[in-house]
């Protein structure tokens, strides 16, 4: 069952430079894992990202105008890929928290994470995703 939700992501990079945004998506859940889903219009067109998250690991895939593979797994660093119309570049997430609370129709996802790319440090990274259902009229 797919239910409508709006969604808010947070991003804050190094305790500096916060970005936000407020969309609208679906959550659902298939077997072990749950999804949330939604599109994002940017300049270079629109990016769909699927949120993937079971117990143990994260996954946050973005297809469209970038592409984009960074799984999460608590305190192992693991291999990634960003893609934009001017190249490849390789990923590096070592996730430090990995915490994920729900009830009802709403929840939320709390990652901090140390990213790499093309293997020089980018940053730590706090990523927060929250969702809650969206009631139509």
């Amino acid at each position: 069952m797919e239910i409508p939700v709006k969604i808010k992501v947070k991003t804050t990079i190094d305790r500096e430079e916060t970005i936000e945004l407020l969309v609208f998506g679906r959550f659902f859940r298939k077997e072990n894992a749950s999804f949330l889903q939604y599109d994002e219009v940017m300049e270079e067109g629109t990016v769909k990202t699927i949120v993937k998250w079971t117990k143990e690991e994260v996954l946050i895939l973005r297809s469209g105008a970038i592409k984009m593979r960074l799984p999460f797994q608590l305190n192992r660093k693991l291999n990634g890929r960003y893609q934009m119309p001017f190249g490849v570049f390789q990923t590096t997430t070592l996730a430090r928290k990995l915490d994920f609370s729900f009830e009802k129709n709403k929840g939320q996802l709390h990652i901090v994470y140390d990213f790499e790319m093309q293997g020089e440090p980018a940053g730590t990274y706090q990523l927060e995703i929250s969702f809650q259902e969206e009631h139509t009229k």
